[in-house]
């Protein structure tokens, strides 16, 4: 079985095909009025364990280094955030990072999550006669524009021979989805977890798929470019404490949805389920996932989703000796 990814102090530049080096990039020039701007999703249960739990703070205050919290309600927003410059950091999925870099973003990928193939899923009504992906055509599908679940949605389309031409779709955040499906106003609406795992509760919903044999389903952090440049030391500590943080919730899953329970706003029960669909696993960037990611802009190219073709290898940090 994979280790949670751990970095030391000393060992933090990601670059393709590379693991770590050696080399440790300059820290905070002035530590002590320094801060970290990290940026998070409600649903990104290991950054909202670790801004409860409050041990990054306690790693980074020897360094005099505070930390800001922001969250926001998806990936794409996230990495607005991150390309105006009002954070350093954050965790999105697969799709947001490659639609941020063809917007002009200056960012790189830090590390990320071993596949999460059953976080993500397409439901549709109990009594649909939608049974096959192949169904989905011509049909409303409500997802968040950006997200995840575009790449998905998109994947598992060309996986049953469907264009993403031939079927509707409907840009919708997570809550408003769920109200769309609930009226029977959509076919059907891809989401990921815990959203998904709620959904799947309710009597009227049916999962036709998840992302298991269609897509890895890869989450990410990434780094604000020049943040991540001069302050290797700091995002080492970030990510070494991510980690821990991962390790704790596969030995804890009932604790850990007890506590995320209130904060997310959903039972605990679902909160669980969702939690054992991730792996909370995390390694640094190598040239295999940065090809995956490659395949999602080729594609999104390809369908006008982006402007234009990117290279996803550009956004690492070069190794130096």
């Amino acid at each position: 079985m994979s280790r949670s990814f751990s970095l030391t102090r000393r060992a933090f530049i990601v670059g393709a095909g590379a693991s770590l080096a050696a080399a440790a990039l300059p820290v905070f020039a002035d530590a002590s009025a320094k801060e970290l701007r990290i940026g998070y999703q409600k649903a990104a249960s290991t950054l909202v364990l670790l801004k409860s739990h409050q041990t990054l703070e306690k790693r980074l205050a020897p360094l005099g280094v505070t930390i800001k919290w922001t969250e926001f309600p998806a990936g794409p927003q996230l990495l607005e955030g991150l390309n105006v410059g009002a954070i350093d950091f954050g965790y999105v999925g697969e799709a947001p990072p490659v639609i941020a870099q063809a917007a002009g973003a200056n960012f790189v990928y830090t590390a990320y999550e071993v596949p999460t193939p059953h976080a993500e899923g397409i439901l549709v009504h109990r009594d649909a006669s939608i049974n096959t992906l192949a169904d989905l055509k011509g049909k409303k599908i409500a997802l968040n524009k950006g997200s995840d679940v575009h790449w998905f949605l998109v994947a598992a389309l060309q996986k049953a021979g469907v264009k993403y031409s031939e079927i509707q779709p409907v840009f919708l955040p997570p809550a408003d989805a769920r109200a769309a499906f609930e009226r029977g106003a959509i076919d059907a609406w891809a989401i990921w977890d815990p959203f998904l795992e709620a959904a799947k509760r309710q009597p009227n919903a049916r999962l036709l798929a998840d992302a298991s044999g269609i897509v890895d389903h890869h989450q990410f952090f990434l780094s604000a470019r020049p943040f991540a440049q001069q302050n290797g030391d700091v995002l080492a500590i970030v990510i070494e404490e991510v980690g821990k943080e991962g390790a704790w919730v596969r030995g804890h899953y009932a604790e850990a949805a007890a506590q995320l329970a209130p904060i997310q706003g959903l039972d605990a029960n679902v909160i669980e389920a969702g939690l054992r669909h991730y792996e909370h696993i995390y390694k640094p960037v190598d040239a295999s996932v940065l090809a995956s990611q490659q395949r999602i802009a080729d594609t999104f190219a390809e369908l006008r989703i982006i402007p234009t073709k990117i290279v996803t290898r550009d956004a690492v940090l070069v190794a130096q000796g």
